[in-house]
């Protein structure tokens, strides 16, 4: 065995570093949204119980807590937000344009594009996908399936939203001895669309705020800004 076979250590050691590293955008993320939703959890349980503390009533576990409406609702609704970011991204950055901005297309390419850019059909490369080069239906849905999913998991988690806040809703009013309201009702309520809204202006303030500070502040090596020499005016280039 050589050295360097030696240093590289053994294939199952290579393997995972090689998966790590081929998958660590992903794998920060998702470790990075499991603690947040650890500690939104405790956090939550703490809060939930002081309430309960204050109306004189009996205390739950933090296992209790992860199954009630108000878990639910608070983490559906911040779902759903970010999803209606991605889904809003993903659909208007195929016409509107911001000039400047790395996020942005470059400024003759405002539409869906020829199959040639899109490398698709009878344009296909070998390692392309299989629906890629297809016609018909599927070719139409693969063309489209990003902003399918994105658009699809947002309606979920905005009807998941609309159903645990219509329970977490009618508790606290059963506490002040008030009637429930129902799905529908709860759908027109002040309280749905606090929630909603909330969400909303900050998720579209955010990439907004993306698209064009990225204009002209840089981040070397990082895709999501220009190369740090490029022109304020350099439109769709990525460091």
């Amino acid at each position: 065995m050589s050295a360097a076979e030696r240093s590289r250590g053994p294939q199952g050691s290579r393997g995972l570093r090689g998966f790590v590293r081929d998958n660590a955008l992903g794998l920060f993320f998702l470790i990075a949204f499991l603690l947040s939703l650890a500690g939104q959890a405790i956090a939550g349980h703490a809060d939930f119980n002081n309430q309960l503390a204050a109306d004189q009533l009996q205390q739950i576990s933090l296992g209790e807590y992860v199954t009630t409406s108000d878990f639910a609702v608070d983490v559906s609704e911040n779902w759903q937000s970010e999803y209606l970011q991605f889904f809003l991204y993903v659909g208007v950055t195929v016409w509107l344009l911001q000039r400047g901005s790395p996020e942005s297309k470059e400024m003759h390419k405002a539409g869906t594009e020829s199959d040639q850019d899109q490398l698709v059909g009878a344009h296909a490369k070998e390692d392309s996908p299989k629906w890629a080069r297809a016609g018909g239906w599927r070719r139409a849905v693969y063309s489209h399936s990003l902003l399918l999913v994105m658009g699809t998991v947002f309606l979920l988690s905005w009807l998941v939203q609309s159903i645990t806040g219509t329970a977490a809703y009618n508790e606290q009013r059963l506490r002040q001895l008030q009637a429930p309201l129902s799905w529908a009702d709860y759908l027109g309520a002040a309280d749905f669309w606090n929630r909603t809204l909330q969400n909303w202006q900050s998720e579209l303030l955010a990439v907004a705020s993306m698209a064009v500070l990225s204009i002209y502040l840089r981040q070397r090596g990082s895709p999501e800004s220009k190369p740090v020499g490029a022109a304020h005016g350099a439109t769709g280039v990525e460091g």
